[in-house]
């Protein structure tokens, strides 16, 4: 399991180093979590815009020798919407990623197979000539949106709800941002508070929270990078990992988040998408044969359908002229 995290982790970061030597050959324009910041020279404060995904796969079987379902059909969506603001020394980037999907079979009935509500707000402060360091806060809320449950078979295990788990990241620290398309967050002060508001999951006591509790807090070391790339004219990569060790509690069992989307656009209103999201906390302690070790937990999922931009809107604040003033001061 961490020889196969360290591989992970060592291909990502190959992969970011050779990108920051084309950026910094060619100077690419700025992307953050695949939502194009351009590199066009408009004057402006307020820059807001998004996308929505919907993909939609279907199969039946009839006499089919080697089984399967008679049916199966998936809907799987995804929504992102950003705000970004800048003025002088100051930034502030605002996203929220929606996940949904839904699965239905004549073996297992409906389920869900996609779920997942991310905000992250990051507010920098430009402390260098150069633009490439900040000086920033940070604030990030992850959960999902519906009950989830685990099969064994025809058993369902209810598993998840909203704000059960959810997890609460709030840092200070520096960001480090060399070109448009990569950032590195690093914080030696954050707090991670994990919530299990649903009465029958904290009486289990899970997702590392004591039993009967709902609230747990923990304070450590806190690291994120986002990077996104125009891989070919038709193909976007946009990522994300991040990375929490607990100061006081096992500090180099490190939790790790990363998730990828790659979009293959086909034409202006159609794409095919995969995405592959890697979750490893060691205080999740719900698989093996007893069901009480951690795991690297996957989800991957491939479609196509519907792509739609949303138009970007920007917004120039102009600054109030100074008026003259006489010689009383009015």
């Amino acid at each position: 399991m961490l020889k196969g995290l360290i591989l992970l982790l060592t291909v990502f970061s190959l992969n970011l180093a050779y990108s920051q030597d084309l950026v910094v050959a060619k100077l690419r324009s700025e992307t953050s979590r695949n939502i194009k910041k351009d590199s066009d020279t408009t004057n402006w404060n307020w820059k807001q815009g998004g996308l929505y995904n919907l993909n939609v796969s279907q199969s039946s079987l009839s006499n089919w020798a080697a089984g399967g379902d008679n049916f199966n059909m998936s809907i799987n969506s995804y929504f992102n919407y950003f705000a970004y603001y800048k003025k002088d020394r100051q930034s502030w980037d605002n996203n929220i990623d929606v996940n949904l999907g839904f699965v239905q079979s004549t073996s297992q009935g409906g389920r869900k197979n996609d779920d997942r509500l991310d905000l992250l707000s990051k507010y920098g402060y430009k402390i260098d000539t150069v633009g490439k360091w900040y000086l920033s806060g940070l604030f990030n809320f992850r959960s999902q949106l519906f009950d989830g449950y685990s099969f064994s078979g025809s058993k369902a295990t209810f598993t998840s709800s909203l704000f059960a788990p959810a997890y609460i990241i709030i840092s200070a620290g520096l960001d480090y941002k060399p070109d448009n398309n990569f950032s590195l967050f690093f914080s030696p002060l954050t707090s991670r508070t994990t919530l299990v508001l649903n009465k029958k999951l904290a009486n289990l006591g899970k997702y590392g929270v004591d039993t009967g509790r709902m609230v747990k807090r923990e304070t450590g070391l806190f690291v994120t990078v986002n990077y996104s790339k125009v891989i070919a004219p038709n193909i976007n990569y946009k990522g994300r990992a991040d990375f929490f060790s607990n100061y006081y509690d096992k500090p180099e069992n490190v939790n790790f988040f990363m998730t990828n989307l790659f979009t293959f656009k086909i034409n202006k209103n159609f794409s095919a998408t995969y995405s592959l999201d890697l979750i490893y906390d060691d205080k999740i302690r719900i698989f093996g044969p007893l069901k009480k070790s951690p795991g690297l937990q996957t989800k991957s999922i491939i479609g196509i359908g519907y792509f739609r931009s949303l138009a970007v809107k920007k917004k120039l604040i102009e600054s109030k002229p100074k008026t003259a003033m006489n010689v009383n001061g009015e």
